[in-house]
Formats: C-alpha cells, structure tokens, sequence
C-alpha cells in the first residue's frame, strides 16, 4: 500500500459551511459542517479519486506544499 500526501485547501462559506479541495486532483472536493466531519470527509474523498486515477491509468501527481495567503483584490 503506498502513501500520498497531498496539499489541501480549506475555505468557509457564508453559512459557515467548510469546504476543502485538493488541487492536484481534478475535481476533489467535499463539504462539511465541522472541521472534523471535513477531514474524515476529504480523506473518503481521495480515496476514491486515487482509485479513479489508478483505473485510468494516470501518473498521480502530489504537489509540495509551500504555503498558503489571502490576498485582498479592489475593483
């Protein structure tokens, strides 16, 4: 059985709704109402893309994490 790690980023919406997606893998996401329902979820979540992966046969590609910022934007 192989490791992966990969970068995951977290967000929360306005009804305080978190959201984490994994960049690396093509369409990767999931929600929950706590941040622990989230990790348990995400993990679910990759799992079942690496098996996606691996049935089409694609080179799994993990980024390294190198940090994460928000920046604000004006218009």
């Amino acid at each position: 059985m192989k490791t992966y790690n990969f970068p995951i980023v977290i967000t929360q919406d306005e009804d305080g709704i978190y959201i984490a997606k994994v960049p690396s893998l093509l369409g990767c996401h999931t929600q929950a109402k706590t941040l622990a329902d989230l990790y348990v979820r995400i993990e679910e979540a990759i799992a079942l893309c690496l098996e996606v992966e691996k049935m089409k046969r694609h080179n799994i590609y993990q980024e390294r994490f190198i940090g994460m910022q928000q920046i604000q934007v004006s218009i």
